[in-house]
């Protein structure tokens, strides 16, 4: 009979096999085990992260609310927009003021159609109103586009042009006694002129003369008082948009005939293309007038006086340069005051118009001279779309 029993060294290699196979049996049930408490860990951290990730959205939700109620409240308009310019978000101030749908329209097509600009930079008009508005524009952080901030300012600006104007009248009580005597001079002047054309023995070249001098005399007083009441209502009139090469060209017809006359070279130079300035054509040009008489008063027979303009960095300039005897550096602080002149013949209120001219139309005016040389008034002033 045949021995069917196995040699003891399989079998201890049986017993070998299955004490490893208990082993990473015992191993892997140890892991799973860990597994699943580490896996209950993490669930319950997950659990934890969950409740305060919706806690946090819960926040957020409630502060997107509290804020959209927030610009719903706000009596000032916002204008959201992207990167490309569309209007993405517009409060409801903001659609009352722009009156037209706006969300998803170009910004500057909805600027185009809705505002009307005004000498003062950031400023605008309603179109077709006389409500203004302020615009301020801010970067968003981390996104490309920008947040406007729209405010009515209608009433501030009444204000403020009714403190300039109290301003303005203030200044002329305080020199009212110098006025007084800027009138009352003339005006002698010419009393005692026309006195002398009673008599019926004056000769007639004296009755000529004496006519001419009193005529000379009520058009000094006719000046003064124009000047007087351009000054108090700040030389404000009709806005409209001006060919800047018109304006000088007007001006250059008015005023080279009197250089010519004073023995004085004029010359201009027009840089300025097609731009053109908002504001009153009648004021800008009685500025220039005013600047091109005074330095042709400035100049001698021989003397040279110059009118330019031209665009530099989105302003056009406007500059009135003469070879006169200059301004000398104590006195140049003070020459726009009101009533200060250094002329017997002057009225003092020439320069006090210019500046009051060039702020109300949004501009700045700078003087540079010297003694014995001549001088420079440079006039900038914000450049507007035809």
């Amino acid at each position: 009979m045949t021995d069917t029993s196995k040699p003891p060294s399989t079998q201890e290699e049986l017993q070998q096999a299955f004490a490893l196979f208990n082993q990473v049996s015992e191993q892997l049930t140890s892991a799973y085990a860990e597994l699943q408490v580490k896996a209950e860990g993490l669930t319950q951290e997950l659990a934890v992260a969950n409740g305060e990730l919706r806690r946090q959205y819960e926040e957020k939700e409630a502060l997107s609310q509290r804020l959209t109620r927030l610009l719903d409240a706000l009596p000032g308009g916002v204008v959201v927009l992207d990167a490309a310019g569309l209007v993405e978000e517009a409060n409801p101030a903001a659609l009352k003021l722009l009156t037209e749908p706006v969300i998803g329209a170009p910004w500057e097509s909805v600027r185009e159609r809705c505002l009307e600009a005004t000498p003062t930079p950031g400023e605008w008009l309603l179109a077709g109103t006389e409500r203004r508005i302020s615009i301020s524009s801010n970067i968003r952080e981390g996104l490309h586009g920008e947040i406007l901030l729209l405010q009515e300012v209608t009433d501030a600006y009444a204000m403020q042009i009714q403190l300039q104007r109290h301003k303005r009248l203030s200044a002329m009580g305080e020199m009212a006694a110098a006025l007084a005597h800027q009138l009352r001079t003339p005006l002698a002047a010419a009393l005692l002129y026309t006195s002398h054309l009673a008599d019926a023995n004056l000769a007639p070249e004296d009755r000529s003369r004496f006519s001419e001098k009193a005529l000379g005399r009520l058009r000094y007083l006719e000046k003064l008082i124009k000047d007087m009441l351009v000054f108090v209502r700040g030389g404000r009139s009709a806005q409209e948009k001006i060919l800047v090469s018109s304006l000088v060209s007007e001006v250059q017809q008015v005023m080279e005939p009197q250089l010519i006359q004073a023995g004085i070279a004029f010359t201009v130079d027009d840089q300025s293309q097609d731009a053109c300035v908002l504001g009153s054509r009648e004021a800008l040009a009685g500025a220039l007038h005013n600047l091109l008489s005074n330095a042709m008063q400035a100049c001698k027979a021989g003397g040279s006086v110059s009118l330019s303009s031209g665009v530099d960095d989105g302003k056009i300039l406007f500059k009135v340069c003469d070879t006169g005897k200059g301004i000398p550096v104590a006195l140049q602080e003070r020459l726009f005051e009101p009533f200060f002149t250094t002329r017997t013949e002057g009225t003092g209120l020439g320069l006090a118009i210019v500046r009051e001219v060039v702020q109300i139309h949004g501009g700045e005016i700078a003087v540079k001279s010297v003694e014995n040389e001549g001088s420079e008034f440079c006039l900038s002033f914000p450049i507007v779309k035809q």
